[in-house]
Formats: structure tokens, C-alpha cells, sequence
């Protein structure tokens, strides 16, 4: 065990300063409060959002948070991998690219191919369920219409 000791030596006095720094910092650490007056911190007023303007936020959170919801369970029988990207395709289409066009009665919405095949055919049976429930613009008389464009 001597012989141990003096070959690894410097190691044992790295190790002994690295102690002795994170028992110095901890120290340091216990001292500072674990809240601090937001007052304090910040020069100049204080925003704090109104209740109601909260409420409001939190109800589109959940609303979108629903509409994604739904277009998942509209794309499940089309996605083996629903469970695992399901939410991340979604995003991905109400992202992508789109054209809208609208003639006379129609809103149409045709969407961009997405980067695989097999995302683009899900998204075709997206467009599908979702041209067969005969949806109205709201606040006018356009029926909404969805499809995908031809890849170039």
C-alpha cells in the first residue's frame, strides 16, 4: 500500500485540492438565499401578468394542444410509428409549406410534400379525413378543402 501511495502521490493531492474547492463552494452555495425578491433583482417595474390574460394563455395552450390531439388520432391507422412520433409529425405538417386558393365556394389548401414518401402518404390521409368532414371557413361560406401537391 506504501508503494501505492507514493507512485500515485500527485493524484491523491489532485484529488484533496478538488475536495477542499467543492467543500469551499458548497459553503458558499448554503449562504445564498433560495429565493431572491424578483425586486431585487430587477431595476425598474415589475410586469406580472393579469389573471385573466393567464387564464386566456393557458386556454389556447389547451386548445392547441387538443387540435393536436385529434390530428394524431386522425393520422394513427396510417402511422405505424404514431405512439412514438405521432406529435412530432403533426407539427411537422402544420408546419410545412402550403398553398391556399380560393375559388368560387372553396378555400383549397394544398399542402407541400413532406421530406420522406412515407410521411407524404400519411399526410394524403390526413388531407382525406380531414376534406370528408366538409369544414367551413368560419365567418363565410367557403368550404375548406385540403390536399397535397404533386412532388416535383
Amino acid at each position: 500500500m506504501r508503494g501505492f501511495k507514493l507512485v500515485h502521490a500527485a493524484q491523491g493531492h489532485q484529488l484533496a485540492v478538488a475536495v477542499q474547492r467543492y467543500i469551499t463552494l458548497r459553503a458558499k452555495r448554503d449562504v445564498i438565499p433560495r429565493r431572491v425578491p424578483i425586486a431585487q433583482v430587477v431595476d425598474g417595474l415589475v410586469v406580472k401578468l393579469a389573471v385573466e390574460r393567464k387564464h386566456l394563455t393557458d386556454l389556447l395552450k389547451m386548445v392547441a394542444f387538443q387540435a393536436e390531439s385529434d390530428l394524431v388520432r386522425l393520422i394513427a391507422p396510417h402511422y405505424a410509428r404514431v405512439d412514438d412520433e405521432g406529435r412530432t409529425l403533426v407539427q411537422t405538417i402544420l408546419a410545412s409549406a402550403a398553398d391556399l386558393d380560393i375559388t368560387d365556394g372553396e378555400l383549397r389548401v394544398t399542402v407541400h410534400p413532406l421530406s420522406s414518401e412515407h410521411r407524404t402518404r400519411v399526410l394524403v390521409a390526413l388531407c382525406a379525413s380531414l376534406d370528408a368532414k366538409n369544414v367551413v371557413f368560419p365567418g363565410t361560406n367557403l368550404r375548406v378543402r385540403y390536399g397535397v401537391a404533386a412532388a416535383a
